[in-house]
């Protein structure tokens, strides 16, 4: 199911540790690059949006 999605990586990548985002009208999924052959991580796109926002407004800096 999963492995036939339109996976994307960062362009900010630079190495094989990465995650792989893929965007559906009905959900969002992400995944380690390292290990794609494990399940993603699977969140509502209203999640995924909150999530975004959270990211954009420096919710998560370190």
């Amino acid at each position: 199911m999963f492995a036939d999605l339109p996976w994307r990586t960062s362009s900010f990548c630079n190495n094989s540790s990465c995650v792989e985002v893929a965007v559906t009208s009905d959900f969002v999924a992400v995944r380690d690059s390292k290990n794609p052959q494990h399940p993603p991580m699977v969140y509502t796109n209203d999640e995924w949006r909150q999530f975004i926002a959270g990211a954009k407004n420096g919710e998560f800096d370190i």
